[in-house]
Order: C-alpha cells, then structure tokens, then sequence
C-alpha cells in the first residue's frame, strides 16, 4: 500500500468521525438545550467540510 491510500484513509475516516461527533452534539443540544454543544456542533461540522476540502485537493498529490 502508498502512503498516499494510507493518507486517504485517514482523511475519509476522519470526514465521518467528525460529522457522526456533529450530529451528536447537535442531538445533545436539542435533547439538554445546552448553548455550547451547538457550537461544538457547528466546530465540528466545519472540521469534517475543511477535511473533506483537503481530500479533494489529494487526487494528484504524492507523498
């Protein structure tokens, strides 16, 4: 395996990781109504977009 496949898959892990965290926060904020989880929520959602960002920008990188 490439670094570059290694690399991807970690992006891609990561872009799921962080919208599965989001929507959890989001559900903690309409479930406790705390003010923070909902920013945490949106911290995270633009986490997963900046990283989904960077792995378009992979296709013809190698490392």
């Amino acid at each position: 395996m490439r670094l570059i496949t290694a690399h991807k898959i970690l992006i891609g892990t990561s872009i799921v990781f962080f919208t599965f965290f989001s929507g959890w926060e989001l559900t903690n904020y309409f479930g406790a109504g705390e003010g923070w989880a909902l920013a945490r929520s949106v911290l995270y959602l633009g986490v997963a977009v900046g990283f989904a960002i960077y792995f378009r920008t992979l296709k013809n990188k190698v490392l």
